[in-house]
């Protein structure tokens, strides 16, 4: 085997060894390093408001709520169904808006975008549910084929069809607490309605079951207890905002309530991703928490989406709300966002996945500061064992989870330059310093969470850079590490 030897290449050049020098009148301004950002909540009384506004605590009581003891998966699911079920209500009073000047077309399809991406994500968990042992089998439905088509649970519908020629029945239950069926019956959203759940049925193609929500389920198959997991009238009986006593007469305030409601479910289904990454990792399951990871991932840039429902509220309203709510920043840390205590807890959870990188490669950070976990990260890259795949699976995951955190961050910046303008970002700070940054500006511009990945892989291009053509035995090209 031949020994890979990493070589500082040194690049000779012809400039001058002495530094030039500078006139009194040259003035340079050096900016400030950033460094890693600590994010904290803003101040109590406004983390208690924003509870109290968006009905959080009487919320937090469903999604924690253990219907099914046998369903480990509960606690994962419940809320993002319940996001799902809240995305309908904001369909409803997107179509039940009044004003001329609203941009109808624009809501519709973002709207219906954010349906679908939720109903994929939600497919996902279920596919990951049934491929764990532990969990298969677990969710709650119910098979109506052996039943007779007969449906004996409150709060549903069954309806069983028969495909000419076909030689079993299709049975077809629509949940009766949910609004999306009553969004398919109204003229006004028929068409969102329908393309909803004709999305449903593709997306659970690979399931074992269906949601149970009026969707066509042409292949027969069990249905999911909606209405007893998810407890639309529960859910819908915190549709309004205790605000919403002051008779404020603006439309946005219901928009803006449903938005967030759907944000807080989102980021109490990925508290549990985050708790049950940590637990795979610790089991080394490296391929399932790469999964995870993955899905992770892709839950900062449904909140990012989310987020972004704000860009379609009418400049007038929204800023007219912001008034009457009270809503104003006094400093950096005061950012509407830095509010929500649950976004700040799944913040640290993401950023702390670093520490889970030594044990993910197999070896302990050097207290010396050696670059021990960069090599062992550089040999897994570079060497493609079979047992490997997992863990590099999991370390891609990881960076991408990092770029998505980032990205969310940055978009809800410039989302609150957008909608309330510059000086909101800046704490309403009326003197801009060139050198400062705000808090949400310090969490994408700090330095990387994998600073020994980032490392290996600089290393690693280095190598392939200076030392080509090398072929292996198993025909990649390379040494071997």
């Amino acid at each position: 085997m031949v020994e890979l030897v990493w070589k500082s290449k040194m690049v000779s050049s012809e400039v001058p060894t002495t530094s030039p020098k500078l006139s009194n009148n040259d003035r340079i301004s050096i900016p400030s390093p950033i460094l890693a950002a600590d994010i904290s909540p803003a101040s109590s009384a406004s983390c208690s408001a924003y509870d109290h506004y968006f009905r959080l605590p009487q919320l937090s009581k469903l999604w924690t709520s253990r219907d099914f003891p046998n369903w480990k998966n509960e606690p994962l699911i419940k809320p993002a169904l319940q996001a799902l079920e809240i995305t309908f209500r904001l369909i409803s009073v997107f179509q039940a808006d009044p004003r001329p000047y609203a941009n109808r077309q624009e809501w519709r399809r973002r709207l219906e975008s954010l349906s679908l991406n939720q109903i994929e994500l939600i497919a996902l968990l279920f596919e990951d549910g049934e491929d764990a042992a532990e969990t298969r089998g677990t969710a709650p439905i119910m098979d109506l084929s052996t039943s007779n088509g007969v449906s004996a649970i409150y709060g549903s519908s069954a309806e069983v069809w028969k495909i000419p020629g076909a030689s079993t029945a299709v049975v077809s239950r629509t949940s009766e607490g949910s609004l999306l069926p009553r969004l398919a019956a109204w003229q006004k959203s028929e068409d969102m309605a329908t393309k909803i759940l004709f999305s449903i049925e593709c997306a659970l193609q690979r399931c074992p079951f269906t949601l149970g929500l009026g969707e066509p389920n042409l292949a027969g198959k069990p249905l999911l207890e909606y209405d007893l997991i998810c407890r639309p009238a529960d859910l819908h009986s915190l549709k309004k905002s205790p605000i919403d006593q002051r008779n404020l007469d603006n439309l946005e305030n219901q928009t803006l309530f449903n938005i967030h409601q759907i944000l807080e479910s989102w980021i109490s289904a990925s508290r549990e991703l985050h708790a049950r990454i940590a637990e795979r990792i610790d089991g080394k399951d490296f391929e399932k928490a790469a999964s995870d990871c993955w899905l992770l991932e892709r839950i900062w840039k449904l909140l990012a989406d989310i987020e972004d429902l704000h860009l379609m509220m009418d400049p007038d309203d929204i800023l007219r709300l912001k008034s009457q709510l009270a809503i104003k920043a006094s400093s950096e840390s005061e950012a509407f966002c830095f509010r929500s205590k649950g976004l700040i807890e799944i913040t640290r959870a993401s950023k702390d996945l670093k520490h889970k990188v030594p044990a993910i490669l197999g070896v302990e950070v050097d207290p010396k500061g050696g670059p021990r976990v960069q090599e062992a990260a550089m040999k897994l890259y570079h060497g493609h064992r079979s047992g490997d795949f997992g863990r590099i699976h999991l370390l891609q995951a990881l960076q991408a989870i990092e770029s998505a955190l980032k990205r969310f961050f940055f978009s809800y910046r410039q989302l609150i330059m957008i909608v309330m303008g510059s000086l909101e970002v800046k704490g309403n700070r009326g003197v801009f310093c060139a050198d400062s940054s705000d808090a949400l500006t310090q969490i994408f511009l700090e330095p990387t969470y994998f600073p020994s990945l980032d490392a290996a892989k600089t290393f690693l291009g280095d190598f392939w850079h200076y030392e080509p053509g090398f072929v292996n035995s198993n025909g990649s090209n390379g040494k071997q590490l």
